[in-house]
């Protein structure tokens, strides 16, 4: 659903098109969608900007966990600990295709922290929250589990925990689709160039890529840009007095290997210089290994992984398993700046992983966001939205808790229960007894990208050249259209890279054979017949 309709919310004049609502949200990340999200769910008007991909930057360049942070008890962050905790199981149950329980091995290294001392920071993550669905934390006998089969000798004792997987750009993606279908106009690779308040609101101006402008009439404005929440209060905003934070950005990069393990759990690896890595299963063919945290000054739009992080992350890998790990190994890696609330910690790895909610009433409502991680995205939103509410004069109170995002709910297909994982798990058996005619590796992709969603791209097709033109292994048009019209796709590397990890799966020539798609979509005759990829 989109309230803004041509007929009396959207005015064209001179390539300008004019937008009234309550809320302009700018940051197409987590906690932008998710605001948006919210805010739209208690029935204002919203538009949402971002000046690239939803999920370009931060929000896909994670290590993909839902976790309380136990690494955070060490620092004393029991409340933020205390509230990542909560959301684990929230989430979890809000898009059983996107997020999943998984278990984690911690190997004990006599050299680090004592036995003792890490049995105790488990109790704790056991009980600071009520938990449901994830298992309690237990001690292995590595020499006699499948989880130390990889692992050095030296290695004998370890402790097992829970946390979760997500797919964080999809997670994203899920948001703002929800976002939509409550009414908020999202316009994605749109500039917001310039916001001008005044006592009874705010007038911004977009620019999108595709040479649309926009004039935004906004009765309230969300910074939700991440990283770029400073600059936009100086160069977007010019309200240097609404500034009483900074931010401290750090890099955290990762490195992608071949599969190294068989088993399906994930490990945690404590490192001399007391930071931890993870070691996760990752693409079926594939594990994941991060992350670092190193202070960063540059320009966040380039930023890469450098020698010596891939150094540090395959060293200290290469500590644990019997196979070591090196850089001829790695098929892939990405980088993220991670926008940390400053708390002038000496130690990167120290700097507080909570959020801070600043909103300034002297004029029309500005609301900034400092810091985050994506566990506890919707508790901001929702946090966010009760803060907007009293100048708003909105009545409407939570609503976000218990409620499933797109292609979550699975009742259809089978009754929701308090396990989540094995309600995926039924869904994916009926999803394979009505399309028997799938691949078995396909089927399973869709399932998992999409849930119950899944039958917008295969309604009516009984054999695969249903789906149209193979354009790569598993990739067929039907799914490509659907990623234009529904989720905002506009070149090979949404999809590639963020709607789906195939970029991973595939060769040089398929990758390019799926940019070649897209630039024929993008002809004049094409064009005429492809869906708005904006509003």
């Amino acid at each position: 659903m989109n309230s803004f309709s041509l007929s009396n919310q959207v005015r064209s004049s001179e390539n300008i098109q004019e937008l009234h609502c309550d809320v302009l949200v700018v940051g197409g990340g987590i906690n932008g969608v998710g605001i948006a999200r919210d805010l739209a769910g208690r029935g204002l008007k919203v538009v949402l900007c971002e000046k690239d991909d939803l999920a370009a930057h931060t929000s896909s360049s994670s290590t993909k966990l839902i976790h309380g942070g136990l690494r955070y008890l060490e620092y004393y962050e029991f409340s933020l600990v205390r509230k990542s905790l909560i959301e684990r199981e929230v989430l979890l149950k809000s898009a059983p295709h996107i997020m999943w329980p998984l278990r984690f091995v911690m190997p004990h290294d006599p050299s680090m922290r004592p036995l003792w001392f890490l049995r105790l920071g488990l109790f704790f993550y056991d009980h600071l929250a009520k938990r449901n669905i994830l298992p309690a934390s237990e001690k292995l006998a590595l020499r006699h589990h499948p989880a130390g089969q990889p692992l050095k000798a030296a290695f004998t004792q370890g402790l097992l925990y829970s946390d979760g997987w997500v797919d964080d750009a999809r997670l994203v993606v899920l948001n703002a689709m929800a976002a939509r279908e409550l009414g908020t106009t999202v316009l994605t690779r749109t500039l917001c160039s310039k916001a001008e308040r005044s006592e009874s609101g705010w007038k911004a101006h977009l620019h999108s890529s595709e040479g649309i402008s926009y004039q935004v009439q906004a009765r309230a404005l969300v910074n939700a840009t991440g990283p770029w929440v400073e600059q936009f209060l100086h160069e977007q905003v010019s309200e240097p007095n609404a500034q009483t934070k900074s931010l401290r950005l750090v890099k955290g990069s990762h490195i992608v290997v071949p599969k190294m393990f068989e088993h399906s759990m994930a490990y945690i690896f404590q490192n001399p210089d007391k930071r931890i890595i993870f070691v996760v299963p990752y693409e079926e063919k594939f594990t994941l290994i991060g992350t670092t945290d190193v202070e960063y000054q540059g320009e966040i739009e380039k930023v890469h992984i450098s020698e010596d992080e891939v150094h540090y992350l395959c060293e200290q890998a290469s500590r644990y398993f019997v196979k070591p790990v090196s850089k001829a190994d790695v098929v892939w890696s990405y980088s993220g700046v991670r926008p940390l609330l400053d708390d002038a910690s000496d130690n990167p790895a120290a700097v507080t992983r909570d959020y801070l909610l600043e909103l300034d009433t002297q004029a029309a409502p500005l609301l900034s966001v400092w810091g985050g991680k994506i566990t506890t995205f919707r508790k901001l939103a929702e946090q966010a939205a009760d803060l907007l509410s009293k100048p708003l004069n909105s009545p409407a109170s939570a609503w976000t808790a218990g409620k499933t995002l797109p292609g979550g709910d699975l009742s259809i297909y089978t009754p929701a229960t308090e396990r989540p994982d094995l309600d995926f798990s039924r869904f994916e058996a009926v999803l394979a007894e009505n399309f028997q005619w799938l691949p078995a590796s396909l089927r399973h992709r869709l399932a998992r990208c999409y849930g119950s969603l899944v039958l917008q791209i295969l309604s009516g097709a009984s054999c695969l050249n249903d789906l149209g033109e193979r354009i790569a292994p598993d990739l067929y048009e039907a799914e490509l259209h659907y990623l234009c019209k529904q989720e905002w796709a506009t070149c090979a590397e949404d999809v590639l890279w963020r709607r789906t990890k195939l970029g991973l799966h595939l060769n040089v020539h398929d990758r390019a054979a799926v940019a070649a798609w897209f630039d024929r979509q993008k002809s004049p005759k094409n064009a005429q017949q492809m869906p708005s990829l904006t509003v």
